[in-house]
């Protein structure tokens, strides 16, 4: 393969995966290889021409010997994690792979576990300055049913998040003045509004994680994709969420907000150890200041829709975890996309 660049792309499964792939391969200086811990990834069968891997999942006792075994073998350059739970372990080891010349793309632990943490992520910008929704950390069922009170259900709708999220798994708007008919035969069985009473009856006498719970932001949720260098904020776009499947944009567009851009250069600011993609969502407040919702310390799937503006953010960020400065972009909005689904077959 001559001088080129080995990549190895973890995830290749994930619902991003095979996006990113056709953006890492439009570089013909990239050599991709992809893995995954499901035998059957998408990204396997939709790219023929990237060799596959298996991987052991990332709780496995061996994976990072693993990894870091095959990485050599193979003579990688650069890993591109997809998988939050790889990043924990990958950040945790990665003088491992320096020391064998390979770069691994993701932050330093410490801001890792920050930006994955909704409550951490939440108290560190209060005690910084920087305005998030009002909130409260709880620990149990009382406390969860005070500080759901306290921030006035009843008249207005309130957010409960566990701290370390998976997906939307936990999440609730918690309306009690919601429409139940229009809850039960209008909304998808997948909605996230509830009651406290449903909440509470649904928790029992169980223990519960630890939980955020915030005030409701009821105006537009918008995207922003990063790419960051130790504090310091080197690419930003904005995209709209006019559409969202599963958690997932389906549909948005491109645009340019001034105060959208300078909320998020504080955050990263006030983080250091930040480093390549970085994902956040905010949406507007009642009072109309756009608020962080949530921070993901990795590239989101949705960031391939900057191919429509000419930007490759997949392939910036291996320049980035190469060293290799990046242009300075000419175009951050007016493209508009949707989003579709693919089959890949394959012989069973």
């Amino acid at each position: 393969m001559g001088d080129k660049i080995k990549v190895l792309m973890t995830g290749a499964g994930a619902p991003g995966g095979p996006g990113i792939i056709q953006a890492l391969k439009k570089d013909n200086k990239i050599h991709l290889h992809v893995a995954d811990a499901n035998l059957n990834a998408s990204g396997r069968y939709i790219y023929k021409d990237c060799t596959f891997y298996k991987l052991p999942k990332a709780s496995d006792d061996n994976f990072i010997g693993f990894l870091l075994d095959l990485c050599i073998e193979i003579g990688i350059d650069v890993i591109f994690p997809l998988v939050t739970k790889e990043l924990f372990e990958l950040s945790i080891h990665k003088q491992k792979f320096l020391k064998k010349g390979i770069k691994v793309i993701v932050s330093d632990e410490d801001a890792l576990f920050l930006t994955n943490n909704k409550c951490s992520i939440y108290k560190h910008l209060k005690d910084n300055k920087i305005e998030v929704p009002k909130f409260f950390i709880v620990n149990n069922k009382k406390e969860l049913k005070e500080a759901v009170i306290k921030l006035n259900y009843g008249k207005v709708p309130v957010v409960i998040k566990p701290c370390i999220g998976n997906g939307s798994r936990g999440i609730r708007v918690l309306d009690g003045t919601a429409d139940r008919f229009d809850l039960l035969f209008n909304q998808k069985p997948t909605s996230i509004f509830s009651t406290l009473e449903e909440v509470m009856t649904s928790i029992g006498d169980k223990e519960i994680p630890k939980i955020v719970v915030s005030e409701y932001l009821p105006g537009a949720e918008l995207t922003i994709d990063t790419i960051v260098k130790n504090g310091v904020l080197l690419d930003c776009l904005i995209r709209t969420r006019t559409s969202i499947r599963s958690g997932i944009s389906t549909s948005g567009k491109f645009i340019e907000n001034k105060e959208v851009y300078e909320y998020v250069k504080k955050i990263v600011s006030v983080i250091p150890g930040l480093n390549g993609p970085i994902g956040f969502q905010v949406k507007k407040s009642a009072k109309g200041k756009y608020l962080l919702l949530e921070s993901n310390p990795r590239i989101q799937g949705t960031s391939v829709a900057a191919l429509g503006l000419g930007i490759n953010l997949p392939l910036r960020a291996v320049n980035q975890a190469l060293g290799i400065a990046l242009e300075k972009l000419s175009r951050n909005s007016g493209i508009s996309f949707i989003r579709y689904y693919q089959e890949a077959f394959y012989d069973s």
